[in-house]
């Protein structure tokens, strides 16, 4: 198999000295823009990452087009809130230079030019992926292709179900150009009043997300016609005996960057509702048009939005807004897609009846999901908080949630058995603000004092504090995860967890949701938690100069990070530091990273990794040796100037030997990776590893594989055991005096 290279050397602007020159003046070389590489690039790459795995033939059929669905998806929000911003930046006359030495105008040309070839390279895999699925008898259809009964067929299904929902909006002298709603693929419908009688336009919204499906199937087959390719070829029902002359599709995305200064609104809750109004009739940012298009009306489409033709019209020559692809990639043929992963119930809580007994007994569990369930160790926490009798008090932390979630009944039931029940809710979850707002009204609602955070701040640590009347007194139970209290993402999303009675940890949890509830900082002291924004980022620089103390008295020093972004300049320019003092630094970052490894003098001694996969790699673990008395922590922070400085976070130590074990396989499993690993190159490319010897799995793989065989040793031990009594569940409601 070949070696797959990814080209990003766009990702690094001309450079003053070539990268193989030694430092002259170690502080003045690390001040230099060549050290560093560009967020908006680096992320940007990692795409071209994620859809390599669409084209990768080792991929699942249908996993790859969803690839191809995760891909487009990735690229909409990119220009709603990266694009938006520089946009913002760029209006405001913002000219001062990133890290990296760019302005906000030269990063979105170098941005455009990128998207535009990933865009060409989609669509290339596209077609190449729907004429495989041809011979699994699955189609994509052009209407034109049909036959005419299956013609006639489809446009009675679609008069009868989706007609009625269409509002053509005519544009001429008496009506203005129409709001075009954001994400939304709309046709514009040139038509024809005579000859002496100039043309007009129509705008007519494609009505995905309404519960019309992208794809229409026709019978009991596995053949669809695009919705909007039907619409097309029936416009006779909406412009009847006027003649069309053309029709165009065109996908709008607009800025979703519409914060305002939250210091001085009276109600938080106001303030977020009114950005949500606002950023309905942002800026469009982007328009995406098909390849062809007449140029009077692509120009005309392009100057009522307000954009720039020549940099903000997009031209693709397949179908627009592939993110709906996702319709297709879910069709049940289970020889297309993954081997099918069974999360198993972990270890320690299959036979527990009391699971504050269980934690107790063992002083600290490691979770790592989606290899061992969300459902049967964090939702049952929560669920065994909400009616146990001794439960006094819960408090939690909500950045996102399922909309099918468990968790807020659970939280609502503690409520009405009496349990004293506060909840810390981020209303500024991008996307997910109108969701978290429901899920606050909800929660007051049933009595729970709901708060928002601190002024200024995101809460994004992920964290329950429950507070229990054990036999000796009141003990604090804890949970700290890398990510959301989210149901769905705990299947794809590879993360970690910590459930915990200990007691320092337990008081600086306390310490934690006392600042969050209130704001108020002075002689707030955390013994073992690292919270952000006081605290963590001070610690971690700390940390990485010790390695470098260590290293100079003669200890190797070793540090490892796994996380999703590494965009810190101050952490950043730290590593190098580090690695020119001979520090062996391993870095798996999943996205953007500003680093560039392997320069002499600069940073020999770092390696740096990306793995992409069948997961979504969203753990972050932090690891340094310490001359011996080894130190890991896990928690919700990236090595980001956003998650160090503007964000609340924590990172929390795992001590117990046997957890450190955990952790160090989880790493070494990481890096030895030689199915879905990318090596990170000096000069910011990266190339895939190939399969060395017999080991052709993933990390992943292996993991799922380590995980089945800790739950078959479970279920051995099980069958020897006496059977316990079944631990109590909750029910619908159940309730305590």
């Amino acid at each position: 198999m070949a070696t797959n290279s990814i080209s990003v050397t766009e990702a690094t602007p001309p450079a003053k000295k070539t990268a193989t020159e030694a430092p002259k003046d170690k502080k003045n070389d690390l001040d230099s823009a060549q050290w560093y590489l560009n967020r908006e690039l680096t992320w940007l790459a990692f795409n071209r990452r994620v859809l390599h795995e669409a084209e990768d033939i080792r991929t699942p059929l249908l996993e790859r087009l969803k690839f191809i669905a995760i891909v487009s998806s990735n690229m909409d929000e990119f220009f709603m809130k990266r694009i938006g911003g520089l946009k913002e930046q760029l209006g405001a006359g913002v000219q001062e230079l990133t890290i990296d030495g760019r302005n906000p105008k030269q990063q979105i040309a170098e941005c455009n030019e990128i998207v535009r070839d990933i865009e060409t390279q989609k669509d290339l895999l596209l077609q190449q992926i729907l004429k495989e699925l041809e011979t699994h008898d699955i189609f994509l259809l052009n209407y034109s292709d049909l036959a005419e009964h299956e013609q006639q067929e489809l446009r009675e299904y679609y008069l009868n179900n989706i007609f009625p929902l269409l509002t053509p909006q005519a544009v001429d002298s008496a009506h203005p150009f129409p709001f075009i709603s954001n994400m939304s693929l709309n046709l514009l419908v040139s038509l024809h009043h005579g000859e002496n009688k100039p043309n007009s336009l129509a705008r007519v919204k494609v009505p995905v997300g309404t519960g019309v499906p992208r794809f229409l199937k026709l019978g009991d087959s596995h053949r669809y016609v695009r919705l909007e390719d039907v619409m097309a070829n029936n416009l006779d029902l909406l412009f009847p005996d006027i003649p069309v002359e053309a029709c165009d599709f065109f996908h709008a995305t607009r800025n979703a960057n519409t914060e305002r200064d939250e210091t001085i609104a009276d109600d938080l809750l106001s303030l977020i509702e009114a950005e949500l109004r606002t950023r309905k009739f942002a800026p469009i940012v982007r328009i995406v048009v098909q390849a062809g298009m007449d140029s009077s009306r692509r120009g005309r489409l392009a100057v009522e939005l307000g954009l720039n033709e020549n940099e903000d019209v997009f031209e693709r020559s397949d179908m627009l807004a592939m993110r709906d692809l996702f319709e297709l990639a879910g069709i049940e043929k289970p020889e297309l897609h993954y081997t099918p992963h069974h999360s198993i119930d972990h270890p320690a809580l299959v036979n527990s009846t009391n699971i504050f007994h269980t934690i107790r007994e063992a002083g600290a569990i490691l979770l790592h999901h989606p290899y061992e369930a969300f459902t049967s160790s964090v939702e049952r926490f929560l669920e065994e908080a909400s009616y146990d009798p001794k439960v006094r008090a819960i408090k939690m932390t909500i950045y996102r949630t399922s909309s099918d979630t468990k968790i807020i009944q659970y939280l609502i039931d503690a409520a009405r058995n009496g349990k004293q029940v506060a909840v810390v809710v981020e209303l500024k979850a991008r996307f997910d603000e109108a969701a978290n707002i429901r899920w606050a009204s909800r929660l007051e609602e049933a009595g729970i004092h709901v708060t928002y955070g601190v002024v200024g701040l995101k809460t994004h640590c992920k964290t329950i504090l429950v507070v229990r009347q054990d036999y000796n007194g009141l003990q604090l139970y804890t949970h700290i995860g890398t990510g959301n209290y989210h149901a769905g993402t705990a299947k794809i999303y590879t993360d970690l967890g910590l459930l915990t009675c200990n007691k320092t940890i337990g008081r600086d949890l306390t310490e934690l949701f006392n600042y969050l509830t209130t704001g108020y900082t002075p002689k707030r002291t955390y013994k073992k938690l690292l919270p952000a924004p006081t605290r963590l980022k001070k610690v971690i620089i700390g940390k990485i100069h010790r390695e470098i103390r260590h290293q100079e008295e003669g200890e190797q020093g070793h540090i490892q990070f796994k996380m999703n972004a590494l965009e810190d300049p101050d952490i950043t320019r730290s590593l190098y530091d580090a690695s020119q003092a001979g520090v062996k630094i391993d870095l798996i970052v999943r996205d953007s990273c500003r680093l560039r490894p392997g320069i002499p003098g600069i940073s020999d001694t770092i390696s740096v990794i990306s793995i992409v996969g069948q997961l979504l790699e969203h753990s972050r673990i932090y690891y340094f040796r310490n001359a011996g008395k080894e130190e890991y922590y896990i928690g919700s922070a990236d090595m980001m100037l956003r998650n160090l400085e503007q964000r609340v976070e924590i990172l929390a130590p795992v001590e117990a030997a046997e957890l450190q074990a955990d952790l160090r396989a989880i790493l070494d499993i990481n890096l030895s990776d030689q199915r879905s690993a990318w090596e990170m190159q000096s000069d910011g490319s990266y190339i895939q590893r190939t399969p060395k010897g017999k080991e052709t799995r993933s990390c992943q793989e292996r993991l799922m594989e380590l995980a089945k065989q800790r739950d078959e040793v479970a279920q051995q031990k099980l069958k020897l055991k006496p059977p316990k009594s079944p631990r109590r569940r909750s029910g619908k409601n159940r309730r305590h005096p």
